[in-house]
């Protein structure tokens, strides 16, 4: 393998331990959204949420909300879903959601990297 393509893995979070507490502790705002590797298509995203975000449904792709800190309550129109430190849950494609946090949660999301988040992602 050559250097270029070493470097290359590297820069998209493979083939070295990514620090999810040193990352989470260099985003300054909630809601932007922050990409720490790629695998495929997708990529894993950490962000801080507090509050109210919108109605939103991504019609060509899963999304995976992993909480790695806090609580996090997925609005669906028919219920709604917590998801505590450690839990995780996969929306499936076409359904209708909107994330709520009383209290700051430290979130990694798992979306192709097509998928609009409502705001560019930057690598972190």
């Amino acid at each position: 393998m050559s250097r270029d393509t070493l470097d290359t893995h590297a820069a998209r979070g493979q083939r070295h331990a990514i620090a999810l507490h040193g990352k989470f502790e260099r985003i300054e705002s909630h809601w932007g959204q922050h990409v720490i590797a790629e695998m495929n298509d997708h990529q894993f995203r950490i962000v801080r949420l507090q509050g109210d975000f919108l109605w939103r449904t991504h019609v060509e792709s899963d999304e995976t909300y992993f909480v790695f800190d806090g609580e996090l309550r997925l609005d669906f129109r028919d219920r709604s879903l917590v998801l505590r430190a450690g839990e995780m849950a996969v929306v499936p494609k076409g359904i209708e959601h909107k994330p709520y946090a009383a209290d700051e949660v430290k979130l990694l999301l798992i979306a192709r990297r097509s998928v609009d988040q409502s705001g560019e992602a930057r690598w972190i």
